[in-house]
């Protein structure tokens, strides 16, 4: 099977008789059982998929079908799907069962979509990398030997190999845009609020977004669409009305677009990455749009404000995961009499892995009644200058262009293994051009844009481009990635 790469694509094969939905699920699950290596898939749904695919072939047949029959998803292990296992990549949530349904993933099985499993994700989708799962590393398709990018890695490894046509991630910092990004695909996170976060599980509340991953920006804004919009079980979310992103058009004029200085110039930048956003630059340009360098002035408090608001929401929200009503429980209680404070210390430190650890300490300590000010409190104060210069910047511009990340994907092992006493700080830092999206609350998507082909020791690793807008402008930024890849094509 050479996998599908567009949804227009398989909706012209099921018009025409040349596949079915039960068809495309059984060469979907063939191409998952062949590529396991890349560790994808912690539970894949292959026979609710099969009686998925049945029940909207008969709708296709009928002519009541949805506007997503006959596209095959699969979900990040983080959002609730009722009656199936979640367990955001942790040891924590052992043989917990979803009780409800969240909202984003009803509307698109409300729509004929069928799911035909649950993917890989740093754990609590806290990573940059997906080596944080307790269900072990997910690999990079182009080369296995590479890291796919976090937290949604195993969602976009998916696309990237095929193993599904879409896939749905979490993005608070960037983790459905950076693996994007490293897997060569396009992966859109939208402004806050836009899409209910109700049956996601909590990372840090002001900055999670549910985002698609496709092949195309024209499917992941179709996927937009149709998760985004207001609910009751949400009381965040937006009730500004859905445009039709799928059909969303550049506007009658040349766009005004920012480029992020140091995302072309700066020696912490990849060559490849330089130049390949270097490329797009001028293509744009050569377009008609106006494109000029700009630089944040707050650049370099992104990381440090993010971190420190993230971990301290994190310490909040993870504090329910105690080893008492649900979940992981230590097998010491089973041997000795413990009080419930060690139940509780025992369960968390078996329970939880190193990075989730490392989190929840840094975020109780600048919670801490002696470091509040000092650190929490200064942070937000950092959050809104930094979104008043974003604003400032947007009153000029329509768009601001970044590489999405400063490198091609690394290697396994080398920003986490303890024998080359990495530093975990290297691994933040791959974060620096996509937190501030998360950091004010905009929307942005990353899309291909080449690969790193000067690599002599394998296949050229892919590398991204972020764009990102104001508030509720995604229909601009999927036209204007629609654009950029009809010029390149």
């Amino acid at each position: 099977m050479t996998p599908y790469r567009s949804f227009s694509a398989v909706q012209a094969d099921l018009e025409t008789g040349q596949t079915t939905c039960r068809q495309l699920v059984e060469q979907y699950l063939t191409r998952i059982d062949g590529h396991q290596h890349l560790n994808v898939f912690t539970e894949v749904y292959a026979d609710e998929a099969r009686q998925q695919a049945t029940v909207v072939d008969q709708k296709i047949a009928a002519g009541t079908a949805g506007r997503l029959a006959g596209m095959v998803i699969g979900i990040k292990d983080v959002l609730s799907y009722a009656g199936h296992a979640v367990r955001a990549g942790s040891r924590i949530l052992d043989n917990f069962t979803a009780q409800f349904t969240a909202t984003a993933v009803q509307r698109l099985l409300d729509e004929d979509v069928i799911i035909i499993g649950r993917q890989n994700c740093d754990e609590f989708a806290m990573g940059s990398s997906n080596e944080n799962s307790a269900f072990g590393p997910v690999r990079n398709a182009v080369d296995t030997d590479r890291v796919p990018g976090g937290s949604s890695g195993g969602s976009a490894v998916a696309v990237q190999a095929g193993l599904c046509l879409a896939s749905i991630g979490s993005d608070t910092g960037g983790s459905v845009r950076q693996p994007a990004a490293f897997c060569g695909v396009v992966g859109l996170k939208p402004t806050y609020g836009r899409i209910s976060r109700w049956g996601l599980i909590a990372y840090a509340s002001s900055f999670d977004c549910i985002g698609p991953i496709a092949n195309t920006a024209e499917d992941v804004a179709l996927l937009l669409e149709i998760m985004a919009g207001a609910d009751e079980f949400d009381s965040t979310v937006s009730s500004q009305p859905v445009p039709s992103y799928s059909t969303a058009q550049l506007p009658d004029r040349p766009l005004r677009i920012a480029y992020l200085r140091d995302g072309v110039e700066s020696e912490g930048v990849d060559k490849s990455v330089r130049e390949a956003t270097q490329t797009s630059i001028n293509i744009l340009q050569k377009a008609g749009h106006t494109v000029e360098p700009v630089d944040l002035t707050l650049l370099k408090y992104l990381l440090p404000t993010y971190y420190i608001l993230t971990t301290a929401e994190a310490s909040s929200n993870l504090s329910r995961f105690d080893g008492v009503r649900y979940g992981y429980r230590s097998v010491a209680t089973n041997t000795s009499a413990l009080d419930l404070l060690s139940l509780y210390k025992k369960s968390r430190t078996e329970g939880f892995g190193a990075e989730v650890r490392r989190r929840i300490l840094l975020g109780t300590f600048v919670l801490s009644a002696s470091y509040y000010d000092a650190y929490y409190t200064k942070a937000q104060q950092v959050r809104r200058l930094i979104r008043q210069e974003t604003e400032r910047l947007f009153e000029q511009y329509d768009v601001l262009l970044s590489p999405t990340t400063p490198t091609p994907a690394f290697k396994l092992g080398e920003k986490t293994g303890q024998d080359s006493g990495a530093d975990p700080l290297q691994m933040y830092l791959a974060d620096i051009f996509t937190v501030q999206a998360n950091v004010v609350g905009y929307p942005a998507i990353s899309i291909p844009n080449g690969t790193d082909a000067s690599r002599g020791d394998g296949p050229g690793l892919p590398i991204g481009l972020q764009f990102m807008a104001p508030p509720f402008a995604e229909e601009q930024l999927v036209a204007l990635a629609k654009s950029l890849e009809m010029n390149k094509s």
